[in-house]
């Protein structure tokens, strides 16, 4: 939000309105100092003895003043980031009121915010006054010269009253250079953040994209790392055949989504490859491989747009008929219908006025819409009523039905049929099999399981009756 809203805003006026201004002061200054050059050489001179002093001094200053203003925009970055946080998490703020950490946490990154400005200030403050001071200086020098001059008749009244005036406007440009040197210093890292977003590099493209014939999967030995000295995936092997449900069950952090991501071709392995159909995904054209796979995450991004709209994300092809028996396949078709104005009904943004399971429906239907051969599902009904998850289960049970599913597994109760079930921990595969043999084996798999069933028995102390 802030690079477009404020790296833009910055761009926008040096681009647009500084330019053409410090341009044309500048070709002013150069007619007027060539025309004052012609009038007296010496005076010229003395005019502009003291010019690369200064320019000096602001040459050096706009290094330093680099490294500072990057530090302020970086730690006002930080500061959006957190209150933007801060705003959206108020509610359980004021529930937990005794916990101040985030709090303390928004009160030193405004802080930091407060000194890297005032330092900012300062040094700007430092370097433009001396830059200022000696422009005023080269001026008297000009004007003290040029009286003595014309005291003793080695100058007319007439020309140092000209080179006094004149020499005003000709100093004028580089009196506003600390103004351009200010946008300068802000326009230059707005541009450098703007270009990371622009130039980052788009997903390569196979120069001759092949179409795979089945849908197996196959990771073979990848490995990756989102940065060094992160998280890694380390030797993902294994195959989920056509037609198959496999689960990825783990702890947070273990790499599930990961491999999920992976396969989307959200980012590209570090070494190995991932093959669908028997050939790479990065062989496959980009738009073919998205076109292939559905996915129905936990945290459904719906947009401030009608139902309807909001569907036909999963086909910007379909037909209305297509859309109705969409949503009809997701049990999502009746309360749309009853709705004030149907599926021209407009939701607010990421769905506002709608249920988790709603919500979650409306993302099935989009994958009924879309009709792809792969299915990846993240646990859908963690965060939603008994009546919404039945609805929601007997969904994707429809689905799932003769297609390649991976399923993003938190209850694990829900995923005992699956074909294959992958266990994975810290980056690693550390099982792999169905949940029976899982359980015989014992190991990371059963003890999450038991864990989970533990969890499932407990139950709130029964009150003590009054009296």
């Amino acid at each position: 939000m802030t690079i477009i809203h404020k790296d833009v805003d910055s761009m926008e006026n040096v681009v647009g309105h500084l330019w053409t201004r410090m341009t044309s002061d500048f070709l002013t200054a150069l007619i007027l100092g060539a025309g004052l050059f012609t009038v007296n050489i010496k005076m010229g001179l003395i005019m502009i003895s003291l010019l690369p002093i200064g320019l000096i001094i602001l040459w050096v200053g706009l290094k330093k003043g680099k490294s500072i203003q990057k530090s302020v925009n970086d730690k006002l970055a930080d500061m959006v980031s957190l209150f933007v946080e801060y705003v959206k998490g108020l509610p359980v703020l004021k529930t937990f009121s005794e916990s101040r950490d985030f709090e303390d946490k928004l009160n030193k990154s405004t802080e930091d915010f407060g000194k890297n400005s005032k330092k900012a200030a300062g040094f700007s403050a430092l370097l433009l006054g001396g830059y200022n001071l000696v422009i005023e200086l080269g001026f008297a020098l000009l004007a003290c010269t040029g009286a003595f001059l014309a005291f003793r008749n080695e100058l007319s009244i007439f020309h140092y009253l000209m080179f006094i005036i004149i020499s005003r406007e000709f100093f004028k440009p580089f009196m506003n250079m600390e103004s351009h040197w200010l946008n300068y210093l802000k326009v230059k890292d707005s541009y450098n953040r703007i270009r990371s977003v622009t130039d980052a590099p788009p997903v390569p493209e196979a120069d001759n994209p092949q179409k795979p014939s089945n849908f197996d999967i196959y990771f073979e030995h990848v490995e990756f790392g989102y940065e060094e000295d992160g998280f890694r995936l380390q030797d993902a092997d294994f195959r989920i055949p056509q037609g198959s449900l496999t689960a990825l069950v783990g702890p947070s952090g273990s790499g599930k989504t990961t491999l999920t991501n992976l396969l989307l071709r959200f980012w590209d392995p570090n070494e190995g490859s991932i093959k669908i159909g028997g050939i790479d995904t990065k062989e496959i054209a980009y738009d073919d491989l998205l076109g292939s796979i559905s996915i129905v995450m936990q945290n459904v991004i719906l947009f401030a747009d009608t139902i309807y709209n909001n569907i036909r994300i999963g086909c910007r092809n379909a037909s209305p008929e297509d859309i109705f028996a969409a949503a009809e396949k997701a049990m999502i078709h009746d309360f749309i219908l009853n709705l004030p104005e149907g599926y021209q009904t407009v939701i607010g943004e990421n769905g506002i006025g709608l249920s988790g399971g709603q919500k979650q429906r409306l993302s099935i239907a989009r994958a009924f819409l879309n009709d792809a051969p792969i299915v990846i599902l993240d646990e859908m009904t963690s965060n939603v009523d008994p009546i919404n998850e039945v609805k929601i289960q007997k969904a994707v049970s429809r689905l799932a039905e003769d297609r390649t599913v991976i399923v993003i597994a938190h209850r694990l109760n829900t995923i005992r049929s699956a074909d294959n079930i992958l266990v994975l921990d810290e980056g690693k595969i550390v099982q792999s099999g169905r949940h029976s043999e899982l359980m015989t084996e014992g190991g990371l798999y059963r003890s999450l399981v038991e864990k989970q069933d533990m969890a499932g028995r407990w139950r709130l102390p029964e009150a003590v009756p009054a009296g």
